[in-house]
Protein backbone atom coordinates (compact mmCIF):
# COMPACT_ATOMS: atom_id res chain seq x y z
CA UNK A 1 0.00 0.00 0.00
CA UNK A 2 1.16 3.33 -0.95
CA UNK A 3 1.97 5.79 1.38
CA UNK A 4 0.02 9.17 2.05
CA UNK A 5 1.30 12.49 1.69
CA UNK A 6 0.77 14.70 4.67
CA UNK A 7 0.00 18.52 4.39
CA UNK A 8 -0.28 21.32 7.13
CA UNK A 9 -3.09 23.97 7.15
CA UNK A 10 -1.63 27.45 7.05
CA UNK A 11 -2.48 28.23 10.65
CA UNK A 12 -1.34 24.49 11.91
CA UNK A 13 2.02 26.61 12.06
CA UNK A 14 1.81 29.04 13.88
CA UNK A 15 0.00 26.55 16.59
CA UNK A 16 3.42 24.67 16.26
CA UNK A 17 5.67 27.52 17.17
CA UNK A 18 3.67 27.56 20.27
CA UNK A 19 4.39 24.73 21.49
CA UNK A 20 7.60 23.51 23.50
CA UNK A 21 10.37 21.61 21.84
CA UNK A 22 9.73 18.47 23.88
CA UNK A 23 6.67 18.39 23.09
CA UNK A 24 6.50 19.43 19.06
CA UNK A 25 9.15 16.34 18.54
CA UNK A 26 6.79 13.59 19.76
CA UNK A 27 3.66 15.48 17.93
CA UNK A 28 5.61 16.14 14.32
CA UNK A 29 6.22 11.96 14.94
CA UNK A 30 3.30 11.27 15.50
CA UNK A 31 2.02 13.10 12.32
CA UNK A 32 4.78 11.89 10.62
CA UNK A 33 3.29 8.18 11.18
CA UNK A 34 0.11 9.11 9.56
CA UNK A 35 1.95 8.75 6.04
CA UNK A 36 1.23 5.01 6.75
CA UNK A 37 -1.21 4.47 9.15
CA UNK A 38 -3.88 7.60 9.04
CA UNK A 39 -6.14 5.54 11.02
CA UNK A 40 -4.03 4.73 13.83
CA UNK A 41 -5.32 2.35 16.59
CA UNK A 42 -7.06 4.96 19.23
CA UNK A 43 -7.91 7.68 16.24
CA UNK A 44 -11.60 9.15 17.02
CA UNK A 45 -13.59 10.56 14.05
CA UNK A 46 -15.01 13.64 15.33
CA UNK A 47 -18.67 13.81 15.29
CA UNK A 48 -20.51 15.88 12.47
CA UNK A 49 -17.24 16.36 11.07
CA UNK A 50 -15.49 14.42 8.23
CA UNK A 51 -12.39 15.05 10.75
CA UNK A 52 -10.36 12.82 13.04
CA UNK A 53 -8.40 13.23 16.50
CA UNK A 54 -5.37 11.81 17.83
CA UNK A 55 -3.68 12.37 21.34
CA UNK A 56 -0.42 13.28 21.81
CA UNK A 57 0.35 13.79 25.85
CA UNK A 58 -1.67 16.76 26.71
CA UNK A 59 -2.16 17.49 22.75
CA UNK A 60 -4.62 16.81 20.25
CA UNK A 61 -3.82 16.31 16.32
CA UNK A 62 -6.88 17.32 13.74
CA UNK A 63 -6.79 15.90 10.55
CA UNK A 64 -8.82 15.26 7.49
CA UNK A 65 -7.90 12.05 5.39
CA UNK A 66 -8.34 12.24 1.22
CA UNK A 67 -8.05 8.06 0.78
CA UNK A 68 -8.82 8.85 -2.76
CA UNK A 69 -5.93 10.89 -3.38
CA UNK A 70 -4.00 9.47 -0.49
CA UNK A 71 -3.56 12.78 1.45
CA UNK A 72 -3.82 13.55 5.43
CA UNK A 73 -3.78 17.48 6.09
CA UNK A 74 -3.69 18.28 9.64
CA UNK A 75 -6.16 21.05 10.47
CA UNK A 76 -5.15 21.89 13.93
CA UNK A 77 -2.80 21.27 16.96
CA UNK A 78 -3.08 22.20 20.56
CA UNK A 79 -3.77 21.78 23.93
CA UNK A 80 -6.13 19.43 25.21
CA UNK A 81 -8.17 22.57 26.59
CA UNK A 82 -7.81 25.00 23.85
CA UNK A 83 -8.40 22.53 20.55
CA UNK A 84 -11.95 22.92 19.78
CA UNK A 85 -11.91 26.47 20.40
Amino acid sequence: MAGYEIFFKESVWKELKQIPKADLKKILSRIEQLENVPRPMGCEKLTGHEFYRIRQGNYRIIYSIQDNELTVWVIKVGHRKDVYR
